[in-house]
């Protein structure tokens, strides 16, 4: 297994995860990597947040994957934390090393650490083999989900 470092994501790595994030079939509609600019003005908005963990998987100082990890407060399940993963991305050159399973244990070990007491997130309903890689993590498909373009 190849070696990684997961830090916090700063302004330099913006390209490279918009890179990720359009490397596929459903991010190449959503995503624009010719203009960073409103991904500029979402990372400082991350930034500032301190229940906001915008990371990235480090290789040799080259940027490799990426997930956001997000810490909620709330009153359901007994006033529980949870954290909610999202935007998980790896390169495509490092997929099938153990970098998503990496990432993935340090969002639920991160989570832990900031006393959540639950992990959840969604996956593209297209999206079968990360569906499979999840359940394989121990995360269940108990929810169906629902979206509202605005």
């Amino acid at each position: 297994m190849t070696t990684f470092s997961i830090r916090l994501a700063v302004r330099d790595d913006i390209a490279a995860i918009v890179a990720m994030l359009a490397d596929d079939a459903l991010g190449a509609t959503r995503e624009s990597p010719d203009d960073l600019t409103p991904y500029r003005s979402a990372y400082e908005r991350l930034e500032s947040d301190p229940n906001q963990l915008l990371v990235v998987a480090d290789r040799g100082g080259e940027v490799v994957g990426t997930l956001q990890l997000t810490i909620i407060p709330g009153l359901s399940r007994r006033g529980s934390t949870r954290s909610v993963i999202e935007g998980v991305r790896i390169h495509r050159s490092t997929r099938g090393q153990g970098l998503g399973a990496q990432l993935i244990e340090w969002a639920v070990d991160e989570s832990r650490r900031q006393g959540c007491q639950l992990v959840q997130l969604t996956s593209d309903s297209a999206r079968t083999e990360a569906h499979r890689f999840y359940e394989r993590l121990g995360f269940t498909g108990s929810h169906v989900g629902f979206k509202l373009q605005l």
